[in-house]
């Protein structure tokens, strides 16, 4: 990963543990999403962690896509979770030319608990009763 890349990706992390949100484009048909640039078999669903930065996405393909708001723990315990089960990745704040950070969901989802962990968030899962709970738990399936 660049430089440039893995800074947006850790800004990622920090913002959207920070706010306990992300942001994705949405449709009747579902979330946008892309081949990955290595493997076009793989899908990649980009995620933002600002509203403004998901609006920029919606263009060409995806202008009829809306930027809509993930609560933190619906977008780790469903989506990524989901995601990891069904070998998709996670596009983390791309620009405008579809360009960005491709990553595992587990490890995204990862980064954001260990985040979550060191600035002692307080945050809600449905499925575990505690960050390492959930931390545990996707170390065990990597």
């Amino acid at each position: 990963m660049s430089q440039d890349l893995e800074t947006k990706y850790i800004a990622f992390v920090e913002k959207v543990a920070a706010s306990k949100q992300v942001w994705g484009l949405k449709s009747k048909t579902g979330w946008a999403n892309a081949d990955a640039t290595d493997n076009a078999d793989v899908a990649v669903i980009p995620f933002w962690s600002e509203r403004g930065l998901a609006k920029l996405g919606a263009r060409e393909d995806w202008k009829t896509y809306t930027p809509t708001e993930i609560p933190l723990a619906i977008f780790l315990e469903d989506l990524c979770m989901d995601m990891a089960d069904n070998d998709v990745l996670a596009g983390i704040e791309w620009d405008t030319k579809m360009f960005g950070t491709e990553a595992d969901a587990l490890v995204v989802a990862l980064d954001i608990l260990n985040r979550l962990a060191a600035i002692n968030s307080a945050i809600t899962f449905t499925n575990y009763s505690n960050i390492q709970e959930f931390i545990t738990e996707i170390s065990e399936e990597e």
